[in-house]
């Protein structure tokens, strides 16, 4: 297992409204324990005044300013240009990881084909989890969802909420592709695009359940309007990703999604409807309908952008 001079945290930040739960994800990141961080960077994603309060109050963190474009790619991109050490992990500010997260998350390094890792995301609710979201469409509020592996395995991608990566490998891609991800509240899969772009460049990624954090859900996010546009957001996404990556093969992952994990979701809620009885009936249904709801949102982003492009 790689020791403590091997690997650092970046933590990319962009507002004052998450000040506690960066504050949380700071500490959990300073208290992990067999291995400690090297070090551990806070990047501001041009933010003068957020960054002025992370100076004058976060202690024992690197305090950086974004360099690059606004947005999350630019802001992780500078942290990681920063540091030194062969290994370097992603924690949001939104995330709080257990003590042994980065031991867990670092441990399949020691097999020299494997360029990068995942942990697993619990969604920490703010109030209580809505009845009617499946366990399928979880990763809409930044969480692990049914269809993801239950032990360590290789997979396509992972998020980078919770992420760790070799420098040469990611160096020699350029890091996150900058200008295409996430700003503000704007959502596209720029850490699915750098897992693609690291896998070609040779090596496989693994997902590690045992690394766990936590991501903290705000009410806003519990919405099914929230849902509706998450989806949208994903589909356009998606489609912009194939096109910067030349080619629909990145997507198989979301084909192979659509084609089973969701119809499974149906069936299995539809069914549920037809065998409960009163609100347990409702629940079902409503599980069912919103696994519609979201596949039809996601179509019409891909289209919209697709149709976009062709104009363009």
């Amino acid at each position: 297992m790689a020791g403590t001079d091997q690997v650092s945290v970046v933590i990319p930040c962009h507002t004052e409204r998450n000040w506690d739960t960066m504050v949380r994800a700071v500490a959990s990141a300073l208290g992990q324990r067999p291995v400690a961080p090297a070090e551990v960077v806070v990047v501001v994603d041009h933010n003068p005044v957020l960054f002025a309060r992370a100076v004058s109050e976060l202690t024992g963190v690197t305090v950086l300013e974004n360099r690059f474009e606004p947005g999350a790619s630019g802001t992780r991109n500078t942290g990681a240009r920063h540091t030194t050490t062969p290994l370097i992990a992603f924690l949001d500010s939104d995330i709080a990881a257990d003590a042994d997260w980065l031991a867990q998350l670092i441990g399949p390094f020691a097999d020299p084909e494997v360029v990068g890792t995942g942990g697993a995301i619990a969604a920490a609710w703010s109030r209580s989890r809505p009845s009617w979201l499946p366990d399928e469409l979880l990763w809409a509020v930044g969480a692990s969802y049914t269809g993801m592996p239950t032990s360590t395995a290789p997979i396509r991608n992972v998020w980078s909420a919770s992420m760790a990566v070799r420098r040469d490998v990611f160096t020699s891609v350029g890091g996150f592709r900058d200008g295409f991800g996430k700003i503000g509240n704007r959502n596209r899969p720029e850490d699915t695009d750098l897992c693609l772009r690291m896998s070609e460049a040779g090596g496989r990624w693994m997902y590690v359940p045992g690394a766990v954090v936590e991501h903290h859900v705000p009410l806003e996010r519990s919405t099914f309007r929230f849902l509706m546009r998450r989806c949208y957001a994903e589909g356009r996404g998606k489609v912009q990703m194939a096109r910067l990556l030349r080619g629909s093969r990145s997507l198989g992952a979301e084909r192979s999604y659509l084609a089973r994990t969701l119809p499974r979701a149906v069936l299995r809620e539809a069914s549920g409807a037809v065998r409960a009885a009163g609100s347990g009936r409702a629940q079902h249904a409503s599980r069912a309908g919103t696994v519609v709801a979201a596949v039809a949102a996601a179509a019409v982003g891909g289209a919209v952008e697709t149709l976009g492009a062709v104009r363009r």
